[in-house]
């Protein structure tokens, strides 16, 4: 699909987006690459602009340059935002007890910590990023302990079997705490469910996910 194709798809798909003001928002394509710019009205509609966007047919990949502006709201100073954010992970029963520190400056939050399985990990990010105040979340928090590679590969495995019509197309490579997926799906759904039966095996800290779509 040829680049003009793309961009316009991503804008419509962008426009039919009911959380996020597509106006705010421009979209450049080069060789199925969208760089996405402009400014939104909190760090959410950030993940939300990305996600839409590598959901259309073509999309190889996204640059995210998207800033963050609270027009209508007034200024999170630091310390409270800090407290904020330090309360909704107490307050969050996914997220182990004492396993994550915090620091916030200029609106953008630090997470540290360690966590035994990577939907923890994910879930302090999703609790944050609707927070006033958030400009961006850097997620520094480690998973551990690594699982053995053969019983991270049969859980990925066995998690294919339930989800994705044809796992046989996808190959799973455990090197240590990072799994590596290679072959070929028919939609983008299979591919999403691929790459989380791997997140959500205990252990792992990275996933390469060299999936590709049937022609």
């Amino acid at each position: 699909m040829d680049d003009i194709t793309v961009h316009r798809h991503v804008l419509d798909e962008l426009e039919y987006a009911p959380m996020i003001d597509a106006a705010q928002i421009g979209v450049t394509v080069e060789n199925g690459i969208v760089t996405l710019t402009g400014h939104v009205r909190n760090y959410a509609e950030k993940g939300i602009a990305e996600r839409v966007t590598l959901r259309v047919r073509g999309v190889r990949g996204v640059v995210e340059r998207i800033t963050v502006r609270y027009p209508d709201d007034p200024a999170v100073g630091d310390e409270a935002l800090a407290e904020r954010c330090a309360r909704v992970i107490e307050w969050d029963a996914r997220v182990p007890r004492d396993s994550v520190t915090l620091k916030v400056e200029k609106g953008c939050v630090t997470l540290q910590g360690c966590v035994p399985y990577y939907h923890q990990k994910a879930a302090v990010d999703k609790a944050l990023r609707r927070l006033a105040g958030v400009t961006d979340i850097v997620n520094l928090i480690a998973v551990k302990p690594p699982a053995r590679a053969a019983e991270v590969k049969d859980r990925i495995l066995a998690a294919l079997r339930r989800s994705a019509r044809d796992p046989d197309t996808i190959r799973v490579h455990v090197d240590g705490d990072k799994v590596t997926l290679d072959g070929c799906v028919d939609v983008w759904r299979e591919r999403e469910l691929a790459e989380r039966a791997a997140w959500s095996a205990p252990g792992v800290r990275a996933v390469d996910d060299r999936l590709t779509l049937a022609c």
